[in-house]
């Protein structure tokens, strides 16, 4: 007996799988996450939600969702997608990049496109390497572990990206992990609610790259792994600094707020000089 569809499956490009990500390789479980939350947002469609990725292993999502995608180039997925909403500001438009793709190549567009509060919806996959090009650190490497480009160690502070789009002026930041699979599908249904620059953080699994150079056990044990270091953000903040150190971080909601959009902001300039709006 041929299973049933599950529901968010319409979403996905059937031709084209099996994807080519390895076997054991977060992101499959990240870009689920993605159309679980689009399947929960009453005014998300096919026909009215654009996925925009850049280049890298976490890219490839887009070429497996059947929305209207583009592929596009390195580290430059946010300044298409913004060219799309402003063009477009009805689109839902999702960006879907990696720990490299978005903070190495295309961090200056990051920064700007938080402090603009573009209203996009972007999701870094971090899988703590360039997984795609030979398994180099990234700006989030953490210290001490190993890379083609570092057989001894880190020695490189690794970036946290989510303080940094609250730096930067986006309105709503979040994190979650590829264990925590329905929270992190609740963290983009959260930030496709938000009028503004939404961004989320997917800690994902490489077995590969990552995961062999650093001895991590097999997908298994690196989701476990997450288990057993991810604490919720309200008990994050009460722990004591201490409780704080090694390899522990926080998950959850970091940032919640209101400001007007770019695209509004503009469209009232547009007003001012007594021009159409869009």
């Amino acid at each position: 007996m041929e299973m049933a569809e599950r529901s968010y499956e319409k979403f996905f490009r059937q031709h084209r799988l099996p994807h080519m990500w390895c076997p054991g390789c977060g992101n499959g479980i990240a870009m689920k996450a993605i159309v679980m939350a689009i399947e929960k947002h009453p005014e998300l469609t096919a026909d009215n939600t654009v996925i925009v990725s850049g280049i890298g292993c976490s890219s490839r999502a887009s070429g497996y969702m059947d929305f209207d995608t583009l592929h596009t180039a390195h580290g430059r997925a946010l300044p298409f997608a913004t060219g799309i909403k402003m063009a477009r500001p009805d689109l839902h438009v999702i960006v879907i990049t990696g720990d490299g793709d978005c903070t190495a190549i295309g961090g200056n567009h990051f920064i700007h496109s938080c402090r603009r509060n573009i209203d996009l919806t972007a999701i870094l996959f971090n899988n703590s390497i360039y997984g795609m090009t030979g398994g180099q650190t990234s700006p989030m490497t953490p210290m001490g572990k190993k890379a083609t480009t570092t057989p001894y160690g880190s020695v490189a502070r690794p970036l946290d990206p989510s303080a940094l789009a609250k730096a930067a002026g986006a309105t709503y930041v979040a994190r979650s992990t590829a264990y925590h699979v329905h929270h992190l599908a609740k963290m983009i249904e959260q930030g496709l609610n938000n009028k503004g620059f939404s961004f989320i953080e997917a800690i994902v699994q490489c077995p590969t790259a990552y995961g062999r150079k650093n001895k991590m056990g097999t997908p298994a044990d690196m989701l476990a792994w997450m288990r057993d270091n991810a604490v919720m953000k309200e008990a994050w903040d009460k722990l004591p600094e201490e409780k704080k150190q090694g390899e522990k971080f926080p998950i959850g909601v970091f940032l919640d707020s209101r400001y007007v959009d770019y695209a509004t902001a503009y469209n009232d300039v547009i007003r001012a000089a007594g021009g159409e709006v869009k």
